[in-house]
Formats: structure tokens, sequence, C-alpha cells
């Protein structure tokens, strides 16, 4: 594997020269995708990432086909001899029915999907980055933004680099373009004033890892609702939804999830809820603390474009630095990879134009792209969401959707964004007219 070269210690000043085309902030999907597609087209990319792979990432680590789409566009080996394990689709659990129903088949995606954890695939898709040409310099902490002091563009950023054999160096590296894939909390997007919009929705997870026998399942399993012993021989209803997705080696990601929608968001403690479902799941399956294989840990879920402008000034926003995760089912790898795409060609036009107007054109290209791409669809997400925070709706969903294997099919298309765009069945023309109608905002 090539060696990424080395990237010069610009050192605190204004005057520094600049360092690269582009700076990416963050080397999770949506940044190493975006360095990706930067550097096959020629562009000299700084990927910038805060720890040192491997590292942890929270997450189901499912992915569903329009995942696996992206990773092929990517030119990934999504190969079982590349370390990936596929699945035929989605089992649902709630309301007293098992339910199984495979991802559909589509000339837009494949009808599989994939697991892989976090642990390996930000790493793989990283060092896919550098053996495009992209720059990785790693233990760097992007502390904020610097702008032109006559315009207010960003120009570049303060940085922090450690360095195992030496202090901590600040350094501030330049560019005409930088991008902000630094996560949810995106310090950098904070630091320009663009904060989370609370007319959004948001979420929160929980997961962790056990030994178990079901670690071979080839089904991505959704638990709609979560039941626990309620010390006087009955159950109790505990709020949100949970998930088992086997990995294939041995253990099983178990973990749970509440919307912002939930009157339990924020008021409860998610690991000691995930505790007691699991105390109530079969003994078999393992899932106790004796076979627990890592902390139980959390992260925050930004839905629907919860933050924005995804461009100006200079600095674009993709991944969950942008809240691009699903709202109907909490998928966020899918979408920082897309934006990643998007972001990229946006940038790519604009770099082969002089700096002005013209380039300014075409970096507002990215905007209304991802608006085109997702906007309507990210409207309905959030209609969604306001209606199964209710619990008598999620309950009537529950009990009486179930039963309905077609209604399901429909649902699942819906809710993981399966549809041909052209074409199609009469599911997808109705989900695709759906997304068309309501506002892409």
């Amino acid at each position: 594997m090539p060696q990424p070269a080395p990237i010069p210690d610009a050192g605190p000043t204004r005057t520094s020269p600049v360092q690269a085309d582009v700076i990416v902030v963050g080397a999770g999907p949506a940044g190493s995708a975006t360095a990706y597609y930067l550097a096959r087209a020629g562009v000299d990319v700084l990927l910038l990432e805060k720890a040192t792979f491997p590292r942890e990432k929270v997450c189901g680590d499912g992915l569903t086909p329009r995942a696996v789409q992206q990773l092929v566009a990517l030119g990934v080996d999504v190969s079982a001899a590349a370390g990936w394990r596929a699945n035929k689709g989605l089992r649902i659990i709630g309301g007293g029915v098992r339910l199984e129903i495979p991802w559909p088949e589509l000339a837009s995606f494949p009808g599989y999907g994939l697991v892989r954890t976090r642990m390996d695939l930000d790493e793989s898709l990283a060092r896919h980055a550098v053996d495009a040409g992209a720059r990785l310099s790693e233990s760097t902490t992007v502390r904020g933004a610097l702008r032109d002091e006559r315009t207010g563009r960003v120009v570049g950023v303060r940085a922090r680099r450690s360095a195992p054999d030496g202090d901590p160096a600040d350094v501030w590296l330049r560019a005409p373009v930088v991008v902000a894939a630094d996560g949810n909390s995106s310090r950098l997007s904070v630091d320009v004033g663009r904060r989370r919009r609370e007319d959004r929705p948001m979420g929160v997870a929980v997961r962790t890892y056990y030994r178990s026998p079901r670690s071979d399942d080839d089904w991505l399993e959704s638990w709609l609702e979560l039941w626990a012993d309620d010390g006087r021989g009955g159950r109790r209803l505990l709020p949100g939804y949970g998930w088992v997705f086997g990995m294939g080696d041995g253990t099983s990601n178990v973990g749970l999830g509440i919307l912002d929608t939930s009157e339990a968001f924020g008021r409860v403690d998610y690991k000691d809820l995930l505790r007691r479902w699991l105390d109530a799941t079969p003994p078999e399956w393992g899932f106790t603390e004796d076979n627990r294989t890592s902390p139980v840990l959390g992260s925050a879920l930004p839905m629907g474009f919860n933050r924005q402008p995804h461009y100006a000034d200079g600095l674009l926003l993709v991944g969950d630095a942008g809240g691009m995760v699903n709202p109907f089912n909490g998928e966020g790898i899918a979408y920082a990879l897309e934006s990643g795409a998007l972001a990229a060609e946006a940038i790519i036009q604009s770099l082969a134009r002089p700096q002005g107007p013209g380039r300014e054109r075409a970096l507002q290209a990215y905007p209304q792209a991802l608006k085109a791409s997702l906007g309507g669809y990210y409207t309905l997400g959030r209609y969604f969401v306001r209606l199964i925070g209710h619990p008598a709706v999620m309950r009537l969903a529950t009990e009486h959707g179930l039963t309905r294997p077609t209604l399901m099919r429909f649902t699942i298309k819906l809710m993981a964004n399966l549809t041909d765009p052209r074409g199609g069945d009469a599911m997808d023309r109705i989900i695709n007219a759906l997304t068309k109608v309501v506002p892409a905002a």
C-alpha cells in the first residue's frame, strides 16, 4: 500500500502557503468518500483524522443495499474474502409477529446488504482514499476554521497534530475549499456559526457486542417493541426500538435507539434500558454480562438535514456534520457516502474554474443536488418521526401493519429508501411520487 505524502508543517501563521486544493476534516465514511473521489480526479486533498486507526465508532454495523451500492461505486471489494458478511434482508419483530422481508430486487441497488464493524470499515475507506492519492494525517484535531479577514470565507483550519515521539504541534493548514466531515458535533461547523436546527429530528443510540450463537444470522433483525420483566411476573414495554445484527465472527452487535419525539428521550439511562431489554431475551442467545466483549457506547443520530447550509463561504458539510441520517431508519453510512460523492463532484467542477463567481456557482450546486436527491424524502421522514412519537400510533402500526406482508414490503422500501427512480413497480412509483410532491427543505 503506498504511503501518504508528508504534510508540510504550516506553523501558526496566517501567511502560511496553501497546503492543498481541498482539506477534508474527518476520515469517517463521508470524509473518506469525499477524499477518494477528489483524489481520483487529480485534486490534491488533505484528509485529517483526530484519532489513529484503527479506531472505534458507535454504529449498528449493518449496511442496507443503498450503502452497498455506494461502496461498489467507490471501487471497494465487498466480497466475503475481503471481510464482508452479506445479509438477506430485514427481520421485524413486534406485536407478537416475526416477519422476514428480503431486500427488494431492483435495477438501481443490489439485492443484499452487508455487515462490517466500523473499526474495520472506516480504516479501509480511509486507506482506499490514500490509495487513490489522498494525503491522510491521523492524530490531527481540528480546533476551528481559518477565515479570510476581509470576506469571512473559510480558507483553512487551525489544528493540533499529536505525535507519539514528540509534543503536540499547533498548525494552520490552508486550502481554497474545506469540507466538514467531523460528525454530529462538528466543531468546525459550530465554529463558523452553523448550529443544529432544533426543528429537525435527533436520535440517540447505544450498542455493544456479545459472544453469541446468533453471530451467523444472515438477517438484520429489528425490534419495534422492547419488553422487560416488570418484577411482578409480567412484562413492561420500554421506550425505543432495538436491533440484533450477527457479525459472523462469533459476536452479535446489539443495541437500541430512541428518537427525540419520545417522552423518554433524555430522561432515561439508555445503558440501563438496554440491559433491562436484554435480560428478558432468551438465555441461549448469550446476551449476558459474561459474554459482553466491549463497553456499551452511545452516539447521537443527527437526522433530516438538521444542520444547514450545506455549503457557504468555502465550507461544505457532508455526512453527520450535515445531519444526513435517515429519519425513517437511523441509517447514516449510505448517506455519508452519497453526500461525499455529491460534494466531490461540485468541488471538482469548481476547481476547474477561475476563483470568483463561477467557482461559487459550482459549489452552490452541492446543496441543490442534496435537496434534489434527498430533500423530499427527508421531509417525509420528519413527518414519519412525528407520527411514531405518539405511542398510540406506533401501537396501531405494530398490531395491524405487521400482519400484512404486502404493506410491510412497501414500508421496507420506503424506510430503507430503496426504489428504482425510473420504471419499477407500483410501490416504487408511489414512493417516488410522494418524495416529489412534498417540499424539499
